[in-house]
């Protein structure tokens, strides 16, 4: 179980909506410093809060903490002694630490991301399938007032269907500050009224094309209900055309330990020193000193 302290930062963080990674220690093979149950948190920025293991385990634990936050996916972690790293076999990693001085660790990582935000300006039946029906499908659903004052910058969507009030305050502002998706449930002939209107009002060109209306994608729907499925399913083409699976170089990026070949998280939790204009990365302070005392011996590593 995670410790009270912890936990209350975890519930804090998912509260500022900031993305961390739970790191779990699930089963231990001694010797080890760490058991069954020792808890971490990651943040993005590489900082550790908690504790699953050694200085050595726990630059391996924020590689793959990075790279579980980019892949959204949960993963099984198992630091082993040796020398060389051994390929993901069915959603684990195998990762050969030649610091370790004996035993294994297998810890469990799991992203905690938040659920993307889609702000519904209304309060008219469309409005309330969208809440019911957005939630459904993993989003957090604000239905706003007037969509101006309860914005917050990083939001996935704006959809105003609100039936005429509030509309153009709610899209100008949405557009300009460049919502991925903003829509306006209304008819084609209201549409290009408002449409019209906001052009009149001074908003780009260039803003008004990403307005989508009537907003969702043509299905044919009629009932509230299908118009908010319409919706929603053309916000999660637009978020798939934006967010595709992530590619071998959106890789976290990474550097060599010079003293034990370790590959590590090039981030500025990690243990580094400048040297000759150049950063050097290293799993622990074991290596970094290591590497101060006689860097000459390490420099072909």
């Amino acid at each position: 179980m995670m410790p009270r302290a912890l936990a209350r930062r975890a519930e804090a963080l998912a509260g500022e909506r900031a993305p961390f990674v739970s790191a779990t220690v699930v089963r231990v093979e001694r010797p080890t410093s760490v058991k069954a149950g020792d808890t971490a948190i990651v943040l993005a920025d590489g900082t550790m809060e908690g504790f699953v293991g050694g200085q050595c385990a726990e630059s391996t634990v924020r590689l793959h903490a990075a790279r579980v936050l980019e892949t959204g996916e949960p993963l099984l972690l198992r630091i082993v002694p040796g020398e060389d790293d051994a390929p993901a076999v069915e959603g684990s990693v195998t990762v050969h630490n030649p610091c370790l001085s004996g035993g294994s660790i297998e810890i469990f990582l799991e992203p905690e991301l938040p659920a993307p935000r889609v702000v519904v300006v209304g309060d008219t039946p469309v409005a309330f399938a969208l809440r019911g029906l957005g939630e459904g499908l993993g989003y957090d659903v604000l239905l706003a007032a007037d969509g101006v004052e309860e914005r917050e910058p990083g939001d996935t969507a704006v959809v105003v269907a609100s039936h005429g009030r509030h509309e153009e305050p709610a899209l100008k502002r949405a557009l300009a500050d460049g919502v991925p998706y903003v829509g306006l449930v209304a008819s084609r002939r209201r549409g290009a009224s408002v449409v019209e209107a906001l052009g009149d009002a001074g908003v780009p060109e260039g803003q008004l094309r990403r307005l989508r209306t009537p907003a969702g994608l043509d299905i044919g729907a009629q009932r509230p209900e299908e118009i908010a499925l319409a919706i929603l399913a053309e916000i999660v083409q637009v978020e798939r055309a934006r967010h595709p699976a992530p590619a071998a170089e959106s890789a976290p990026p990474t550097a060599v330990d010079p003293v034990c070949g370790m590959t590590v998280e090039a981030c500025d939790a990690s243990p580094h020193l400048d040297r000759d204009g150049q950063r050097v990365w290293f799993c622990g302070d074991g290596c970094l000193r290591a590497y101060e005392q006689d860097p000459a011996r390490h420099a072909g590593v």
